[in-house]
């Protein structure tokens, strides 16, 4: 079995991570457990800025915060240089919190309510990467209000289909996210920015998707991006000072998913954009990227305990877990693949077709379908690979089950950054009328 960053089997035949024995940390700090490789972490930041740098002179990395993020994870993207994008006030809160340089925020989404905005404003961010013209007028009229002129940047939508599920496609016509280029709705909207006298209209952005392994997709994004850019300046004089091309590089679940090196995306997706900017004559512009996914992906394992084991002669034998969707909903949601061991048996044969499923109340609770493991027993430890991203940020309470704990591990140190819920932490907003309380 492939394993990633500081993973290795010890004397005891244990799966390791980042110098930690995973029986240790099942005992110390309990199951479900999300664990965190920190030098894995720090490694793909520094990957992604090399692979990038090496081939266009001025570039920015932006972390996707969506993908997995905690004060801790802040810290550790602001120490490495990165900057980092949000998409909700409950995400630009928590890197405010962590004293992240609000100067290298970049504001996302589709529906930022008034709320988030005036926060955004207040905490002096960046760049707002605007939606759609509701937004852009809601921005406009609230930053003149205060005073402030806001850096923006509009989002288009390429009109490219990425080859990925289609729940996670998102450059494609029908998009919700952006201003697609169909009817010239993209043009109106950056006529508008450059129009307003509070917004500073700062350049473009696009985004097509996510877990995209195909460098294909990018570059044609990023032929039609700067194709746009060539007419906003020659009809409406525009600058494109930034080119964000969005994030969504894939990565290897299972070792049959074609997972490419940063480098087979960097080199072509900047080919691409030197070539287009010599056909148009534009100005090089910051070119920005938004890894989220390939920087934490491979670097989060989930463990779980073994409850239950249940054989159905000649049709499927289930391995039950104490955990299960609500803690990883993304088998649930678009059939997302995930390789798994033993990790208290790490050297047994791998022999036994089994199908891992959750404790949730609920039939498509199944985390791994199909998988070769060795003989499960009740009491073991099961290990999921590749559960950094989307799977702590997509944790629900689902059946009131409390959210498991982050452990971040290096050097043979686990250090606890989320604190594993209690039933009190679940039931901690509930609120009993008086007139229920006879």
């Amino acid at each position: 079995m492939k394993l990633h960053g500081t993973m290795k089997i010890n004397s005891l035949s244990h799966l390791e991570i980042g110098g930690c024995d995973c029986t240790i940390l099942a005992k110390d700090f309990g199951t479900p457990l999300y664990i965190m490789d920190e030098q894995l972490i720090r490694e793909n930041c520094r990957s992604f800025v090399k692979a990038f740098s090496d081939h266009y002179p001025d570039i920015e990395i932006v972390y996707a915060g969506k993908a997995f993020l905690t004060m801790a994870m802040v810290k550790i993207i602001q120490s490495e240089g990165l900057s980092l994008d949000v998409v909700s006030g409950g995400e630009l809160y928590t890197a405010y919190r962590a004293g992240f340089p609000m100067e290298r925020i970049y504001f996302h989404g589709n529906n930022k309510t008034p709320e988030e905005l005036t926060m955004g404003l207040e905490l002096g961010i960046g760049h707002f990467v605007v939606d759609n013209l509701a937004e852009l007028e809601m921005l406009d009229k609230q930053a003149s209000s205060m005073g402030i002129k806001q850096k923006v940047l509009i989002r288009v939508s390429p009109g490219i289909t990425a080859d990925t599920h289609h729940y996670i496609q998102t450059g494609q016509l029908d998009s919700k996210f952006g201003f697609p280029l169909y009817r010239d709705s993209a043009f109106r909207a950056v006529k508008e920015a450059l129009d307003s006298k509070s917004l500073i209209f700062n350049g473009l952005h696009c985004h097509i998707g996510s877990q995209i392994t195909d460098v294909n997709a990018f570059t044609s994004a990023a032929q039609t991006m700067l194709s746009f850019a060539a007419r906003t300046k020659e009809e409406l004089r525009a600058t494109v000072n930034i080119l964000n091309l969005g994030g969504g590089f894939g990565i290897d679940y299972t070792g049959e998913d074609g997972n490419l090196f940063v480098g087979d995306f960097s080199a072509p997706i900047t080919a691409t954009v030197k070539e287009a900017l010599k056909k148009y004559r534009l100005p090089p512009p910051r070119l920005v990227v938004e890894p989220g996914r390939y920087i934490v992906g491979n670097a989060g394992t989930t463990l779980y305990s073994v409850g239950s084991v249940k054989d159905i002669p000649e049709v499927r034998k289930f391995v039950f877990v104490d955990g299960g969707m609500s803690d990883n909903p993304r088998p649930a949601l678009y059939h997302a693949r995930y390789r798994a061991a033993v990790a208290n048996r790490m050297s047994n044969s791998y022999g036994e077709k089994v199908t891992v499923a959750g404790k949730c109340c609920e039939s498509g609770d199944i985390l791994v379908k199909d998988i070769r493991l060795p003989e499960i027993k009740s009491g073991d430890l099961l290990a999921v690979l590749s559960t950094g991203a989307y799977n702590y940020s997509m944790a629900s309470n689902y059946n009131r089950l409390p959210r498991p704990a982050v452990v971040l591990v290096k050097d043979g140190r686990a250090d606890l950054v989320v604190k594993r819920e209690s039933y009190k932490d679940v039931i901690r907003n509930d609120v009993i009328p008086d007139r229920l309380k006879k």
